[in-house]
């Protein structure tokens, strides 16, 4: 009698549509970073860099304190993506099992999935 455990997200973000990275996110590069791309999220930013991926999460009603997330590429063991094999699908979701935990992206209608795959790959593999 084997139980099926699903596995929880530790953490989960949406990415709205792609856009130019923030200015500040200089000030937290290092000197061999380079940002590879960059996606609104619900109040803020994340970036590819070709090292980690960075997430800033504003916290509070006047989002004046800001949580930053730093996923270094080696953390990851194995991702998955899943869409509806279209290039601008409505559901697309990339999945993230670090030694950290599980992570979990969603991506809105018209974040190509298919690049942000290529930018875990290239980085991981």
């Amino acid at each position: 009698m084997g139980a099926n455990i699903e596995i929880k997200p530790m953490l989960s973000w949406t990415f709205f549509q792609e856009c130019e990275p923030p200015k500040e996110i200089g000030e937290v590069l290092l000197d061999s970073e380079t940002v590879v791309a960059a996606y609104k999220t619900i109040r803020d930013t994340a970036v590819f860099t070709n090292k980690r991926l960075i997430v800033a999460d504003k916290q509070g009603l006047t989002g004046k304190k800001v949580e930053v997330y730093t996923l270094p590429y080696k953390s990851i063991s194995m991702y998955s993506t899943e869409n509806a094999g279209r290039l601008l699908d409505f559901n697309s979701e990339i999945e993230l099992w670090t030694r950290a935990g599980h992570i979990k992206i969603n991506l809105k209608k018209g974040v190509d999935i298919r690049k942000i795959d290529r930018i875990i790959a290239e980085h991981i593999l």
